[in-house]
C-alpha cells in the first residue's frame, strides 16, 4: 500500500466524516496502515489468522487504540471486537474477498451491513461479482469504483493491469423490500 492507493483514500474520506470511527483492517498481515492514516482519534483493529496475529503482536504490539484480533479468514468472531459501531465503522479487505468463496463474501457484506449501519467496506476486485454481491442485500446504500490517482492510472493498459477498489457504504436504515409499507408489519420500518 502506498499513501496514493484507492483504499487509503477511501478510508480517509470516511474518516474526514467520522473521525473517531473504527477502521477495520481484515487480513493486514503486517502491514501499516494504522501509521498511514491515524488521525489521533480513530481506533483501528487488525484482523489476522491465530497464526499471523501472535507475529503481529511481537513485531508490533498492540496499543491504546490499536488491537490485533485473531480470528479464521472468512470467520465474522471480529465483529464482536468492535465496541463503538455509532462512532462509525470503516472495514478494508484488499486482497481477502477475492480468495473467499461467494457465500462467504455475501455473509461478510451481510453481517457488515446489519452491525454497522452507515458505515462502509472498500475492497479491491478484478471483476464485478464482488460488487454485485454487495449491492444485491438490502443493508447497502451505495457501491462505487475508486481508482487510484495521478497520470499513470489514466493510461488504459496500466489501469487495466490494478485490480479496481471497491467502497460499499452501509445503509442508515435497511431498505424496504418490494410491496411493504411503514407501519404494515410486513418489513422493516423506515
Amino acid at each position: 500500500m502506498t499513501a496514493t492507493d484507492p483504499t487509503d483514500a477511501v478510508v480517509r474520506a470516511y474518516l474526514a466524516r467520522h473521525p473517531d470511527a473504527t477502521v477495520i483492517a481484515l487480513g493486514e498481515g503486517l502491514e501499516n496502515g494504522f501509521w498511514r492514516l491515524d488521525n489521533g482519534r480513530l481506533t483501528w483493529l487488525t484482523v489476522v489468522p491465530p497464526e499471523t496475529a501472535a507475529l503481529r503482536r511481537m513485531l508490533l504490539p498492540d496499543g491504546a487504540r490499536r488491537r490485533t484480533v485473531a480470528c479464521a479468514t472468512g470467520g465474522h468472531g471480529w465483529l464482536d471486537a468492535v465496541r463503538e459501531p455509532w462512532r462509525g465503522v470503516v472495514v478494508t479487505a484488499p486482497g481477502v474477498l477475492t480468495r473467499l468463496p461467494r457465500p462467504a463474501v455475501r455473509a461478510l457484506v451481510a453481517a457488515c451491513a446489519e452491525r454497522f449501519p452507515g458505515g462502509a467496506l472498500v475492497f479491491d476486485a478484478p471483476s464485478w461479482w464482488a460488487a454485485g454481491l454487495a449491492d444485491a442485500h438490502p443493508g447497502v446504500a451505495a457501491v462505487r469504483t475508486r481508482r487510484p490517482a495521478g497520470p499513470r492510472h489514466r493510461l488504459p493498459v496500466l489501469r487495466a493491469l490494478r485490480p479496481v477498489v471497491w467502497e460499499v457504504r452501509f445503509a442508515a436504515e435497511r431498505r424496504r423490500t418490494a410491496g411493504t409499507r411503514r407501519g404494515d408489519g410486513a418489513g422493516p420500518a423506515a
